[in-house]
């Protein structure tokens, strides 16, 4: 980073979701009960997945670190949006801008290639199920998963470098509720071109690789089911998969939406709705597409219940 623009700027605001003072209250209330059940969804799944003997699978292993990165997501963005809810001033420090940028990044490209990873795991197990212990070994998993992050934080950090190396020396005001690349560009008052092309070129890219990931395979996938005779065989090998394909479409449809317009099209308001959804909503509502439409998560879910009344019931 170049330690002149400091000397510029050394805070951000953040315009927020909304610049209505009545509206800052109610939005605080919404936005907290969004988190809370986000907080709650992610750290069940999490918990599930651990302690559960039933969810001992490759699928639940990269469902908790999915789980996991949504969390994360979350929680990189929610608590300062919460807390600037209540502030009339409402500032980040140009390191702590910097931080909540590294860290979305971190975790939204972790969600792309987990997402990605998750569907190269349902096509192995319902295309070759007789491999598929041996495909997706448990060294396997750890290698997958530790990829994803090891790319995600190593691409983060390389596209942060870059959009805080231009200068921020005229106005601060980032038309945003967290600091995103786009309106971060937006401020700039040197040359973004490289920096720009760095941010579309990595965000082309990764969602390209992580597409074409997941439309390969549910290819395949689709195919296999085709060919399964009976009609109950088709319906339970669909039903494995009908989750993630829904937080598939949910996901790659938003950013989609909000990476790949040109700049001259992009309007900041509009991009602000976007990564509510992404940043907040999502993460708020893969849990309950997974536990929700799964058969095994809400009976590991039972199990454990049963078990922590039969423990209270004893005591």
């Amino acid at each position: 980073m170049v330690q002149g623009n400091i000397s510029h700027i050394t805070t951000f605001i953040l315009i927020g979701v909304s610049e209505n003072p009545e509206l800052q209250l109610p939005l605080f209330f919404i936005f907290f009960a969004i988190y809370g059940v986000t907080v709650t969804g992610n750290m069940g799944i999490i918990t599930l997945t651990s302690i559960d003997s039933q969810l001992q699978t490759p699928m639940y292993f990269f469902l908790r670190h999915l789980a996991i990165i949504n969390l994360g997501n979350s929680t990189v963005i929610a608590p300062q949006m919460l807390v600037n809810f209540l502030l009339e001033k409402k500032t980040i420090s140009y390191y702590g801008c910097a931080t909540q940028l590294g860290g979305f990044l971190v975790f939204i490209i972790a969600e792309t290639f987990m997402l990605a990873v998750m569907a190269y795991d349902r096509y192995v197990a319902i295309c070759n199920p007789l491999l598929y212990m041996v495909v997706i070994s448990r060294k396997v998993c750890i290698l997958l998963v530790a990829l994803t992050y090891i790319y995600s934080f190593s691409t983060s950090v390389t596209v942060t470098s870059f959009v805080f190396s231009m200068s921020y020396c005229s106005s601060n005001v980032i038309n945003h509720f967290y600091c995103d690349n786009i309106p971060l560009l937006a401020l700039s008052c040197s040359a973004t071109h490289i920096p720009e092309t760095i941010v579309y070129i990595s965000a082309g890219t990764n969602l390209f690789l992580s597409m074409t990931i997941v439309l390969v395979s549910y290819f395949q996938i689709i195919l296999a089911i085709l060919r399964i005779r009976s009609a109950e065989g088709r319906k339970k090998a669909f039903s494995t998969c009908a989750s993630h394909m829904t937080a598939v479409t949910v996901f790659y449809g938003t950013l989609l939406f909000m990476y790949l317009q040109p700049r001259s099209n992009h309007s900041l308001d509009t991009d602000k709705v976007a990564s509510v959804f992404y940043t907040l909503v999502i993460p708020m509502l893969n849990p309950m597409i997974y536990s929700l439409r799964n058969k095994d998560v809400k009976e590991a879910l039972r199990r454990v219940l049963s078990n922590l009344c039969q423990t209270f019931k004893n005591i």
